[in-house]
């Protein structure tokens, strides 16, 4: 740490401790008469207004992921790293309507969790312990992914090392986020997260215009990139990518963004932004006003082509000896910027990993509140009891994020949401399709989780990645020839790749609409639906209306 800058530093600590403070501050900031209830910890009252709920779902899916996995994908890939443009893009119509029903029948039922929602929906314990522990494990790398964005902040500044010692100052930080988000609940990252896009538009609209002027304009930062990425890589001997698709990367390309699209508000921290929310009008504006962030993050993308015509290098992990492809655009801006503005640009990626992690953490401990410790270990939990549990539960959900960042080394940061993605996609027919269709049988969905989920994890296992020698979990692109059915190659030696989250979810559907037929001819019992009709369009202007509580 003996280059450690100092400027920087001083700028991020000051911001880090204003955000601190705010969390803090955020357990008096419209509290109802306890945050000893799950309602209120977990789903802030579910009474935030339009302002707060936008701020609070920008701040939740638009994350460190943004500012430093993307970019660095752009840097190292090309044009498939911009995939992710579209799927933010499309998402907010395809959720529109799956999002106001899931609303709906959770404020008359009292659900908290998509858990909850497919527990009532299918009266079956066992299916909603499935999307439980699901969504769980994939929120964990989720939540990983935000700490690598704060630790590549941590780096540029000169705060690097090796083992526990060199991940101390990441410890410190998520140790004060545990304290306040134990304490505030979903408060303190919808408070926090005005501070975080004031900074984020900021940084973003200064480095968007600065920096092509500074480095020659967009079309010598195109043909830069263009020449870059059209050379073969030592490692490969193949060119590392392209600032266009090719034949082999557009199916890929296709299926990343729609299956991302997809998995999006399938996550845990997303619902539970949704269900924080006052009314379905509420809902309705944010979906129309999110897309918004898209064209911050197709600007932030492309600076991963900035930092290649700056002959931007990564920093060298310390722990492993090799290029921290996550280091990219905090390098760029340490090095392209005076200090103190670098210093602010430091404290938004920093802040914009810190308010998801805490929405995520919250999401996962209602999870294990609801569906897991209420449901089999103690039935008869009192709400004080449920909220005391969600908090130790974030806790021990943030531990075990920081535990993946130690363990595990991956070689682009987005690889962890992307793995993520391939679990969480696997409960959309118990989820999503639920909300419309009943025709499933509960064994069906089963046993098609049970497929998409094991050969999901299968295929994941069986992608190398050549360029850091890893064998296995080298990300989640599977080309087409590589892919086997029971021993069957349907696509033997072709090149063209596409998404494994996507394979899986088709094969889970699959096995889903062949598992509820036989049920259904062999009349096994399929539950009890505790939900209605006027369940799915709850008038928001009800005054009256109250959750019942989950049945």
């Amino acid at each position: 740490m003996s280059n450690l800058q100092w400027p920087e530093l001083i700028i991020f600590t000051i911001l880090f401790a204003l955000v601190t403070v705010l969390g803090f501050m955020a357990s008096r900031w419209q509290r109802g008469s306890t945050l000893d209830h799950l309602d209120e910890w977990g789903l802030g009252g579910r009474k935030f207004g339009s302002w707060i709920t936008w701020f609070l779902l920008g701040g939740d899916l638009y994350t460190a992921y943004t500012f430093v996995a993307v970019p660095a994908l752009v840097f190292s890939a090309g044009a498939l790293g911009l995939y992710a443009l579209p799927y933010t893009i499309v998402v907010y119509p395809i959720v529109l309507l799956p999002a106001l029903r899931m609303w709906s029948v959770s404020r008359v039922r009292g659900y908290v969790t998509p858990a909850d929602f497919v527990r009532g929906r299918f009266g079956s314990p066992i299916l909603a312990l499935l999307v439980a522990i699901t969504g769980i494990v994939a929120t964990m790398p989720y939540i990983a992914l935000q700490l690598v964005g704060l630790e590549a902040v941590l780096r540029t500044m000169g705060i690097n090392g090796s083992g526990i010692v060199g991940h101390l100052p990441l410890l410190v930080a998520f140790v004060i986020l545990a304290f306040y988000t134990y304490q505030s609940g979903l408060r303190a990252p919808a408070l926090i997260a005005f501070v975080k896009d004031i900074l984020i538009y900021i940084v973003i609209l200064v480095a968007i215009i600065y920096l092509p002027s500074k480095l020659g304009g967009w079309s010598h930062i195109f043909d830069a990139a263009a020449k870059k990425l059209g050379t073969p890589s030592p490692a490969t001997g193949k060119p590392a990518g392209s600032i266009l698709l090719t034949a082999n990367n557009q199916l890929q390309y296709a299926t990343l963004a729609l299956g991302s699209a997809l998995a999006l508000f399938l996550y845990p921290h997303s619902l539970t932004s949704v269900l924080a929310s006052r009314g379905r009008n509420v809902i309705k504006r944010n979906m129309v006003a999110l897309p918004a962030y898209s064209l911050v993050l197709g600007l932030l993308a492309l600076l991963g082509y900035v930092a290649i015509t700056a002959g931007i290098k990564p920093l060298t992990n310390a722990a492993t000896g090799k290029p921290d492809g996550n280091t990219i655009v905090p390098v760029l801006f340490d090095s392209q910027f005076s200090s103190w503005f670098a210093g602010i640009a430091f404290a938004a990626i920093g802040i914009g990993a810190l308010v998801p992690a805490a929405i995520m953490s919250i999401a996962a401990a209602n999870l294990w509140t609801r569906n897991i410790y209420k449901e089999y270990i103690r039935k008869n939990a009192t709400p004080q009891e449920e909220a005391k549990q969600a908090k130790l539960a974030s806790l021990v959900v943030k531990l075990g994020a920081v535990a993946v960042i130690i363990l595990i080394d991956p070689q682009f940061s987005i690889d962890l949401q992307l793995i993520g993605g391939v679990l969480i996609l696997q409960t959309l027919p118990a989820v999503a399709l639920a909300l419309y269709t009943r025709w499933f049988h509960r064994w069906g969905l089963i046993a098609g989780w049970i497929v998409g989920i094991g050969w999901g994890l299968i295929m994941l296992y069986g992608i190398p990645n050549p360029a850091n020698g890893k064998q296995h979990f080298g990300g989640s692109a599977l080309a087409l020839g590589n892919m086997s059915i029971f021993g069957w190659h349907p696509f033997s030696g072709s090149l063209v790749q596409i998404y494994v989250g996507f394979v899986a979810l088709i094969a889970n559907l699959v096995v889903a609409v062949i598992g509820t037929v036989i049920a259904r001819q062999m009349k096994v019992f399929n539950g009890t639906d505790d939900t209605n009709p006027e369940d799915y369009h709850a008038d928001e202007h009800d005054k009256d209306l109250r959750p019942v509580g989950v049945h």
